[in-house]
């Protein structure tokens, strides 16, 4: 067993990414105040070719040196929208046919690996502020609110964790690595 160098990753460039077919899924980011959160979110939404990030509120913007930090270039890879109320952006994408589903903790959330998402839909995939989660309102409007089980003492997990956590999920679920 070996590592592999960069020529055997077979990395998309930039034109290819763009031009790839991309998974049924948004991220939107609901009052993320971290930038380096926002850039994991870059990151990971274009390691798993995600439709569109939306920057929601709070949420910091390309460029910025912190978001670039982490993003490592995925500002110009995956593309991104900035809407004022994340609540206006989800309204929206349920209007163009987006199930939208909030990930955090509450009375009725379906957990994680007993939800299945429907290979034929497309979903919107809400994450929340690292201090007060995602807005009451948000969740209200939400499809479904969605929770990542936890077994320790602290019952949170960063954004970027709960994000990598959850596309891989949704990824597996809906068959989308069997069609690359």
């Amino acid at each position: 067993m070996r590592k592999l160098n960069m020529a055997e990753l077979n990395r998309l460039t930039v034109d290819e990414f763009k031009s790839e077919r991309k998974s049924p899924i948004v991220i939107v980011l609901d009052n993320v105040r971290s930038l380096n959160n926002v850039g994991s979110a870059f990151r990971t939404s274009d390691a798993f070719l995600v439709e569109k990030i939306y920057l929601c509120g709070i949420t910091g913007k390309p460029p910025h040196k912190d978001i670039q930090k982490t993003a490592l270039g995925a500002t110009e890879s995956v593309i991104w929208e900035y809407v004022d109320s994340t609540l206006a952006a989800i309204q929206q994408l349920k209007k163009e046919g987006y199930t939208v589903c909030a990930l955090e903790q509450v009375d009725k959330s379906i957990k994680l690996h007993e939800f299945l998402p429907d290979p034929d839909r497309k979903f919107a995939l809400v994450f929340g502020n690292e201090v007060f989660g995602v807005e009451e309102e948000v969740i209200e409007a939400s499809d479904y609110v969605i929770e990542i089980p936890q077994l320790g003492t602290k019952h949170s997990l960063n954004i970027s964790v709960s994000m990598g956590i959850a596309l891989w999920d949704f990824i597996v679920k809906m068959g989308i690595l069997d069609k690359h």
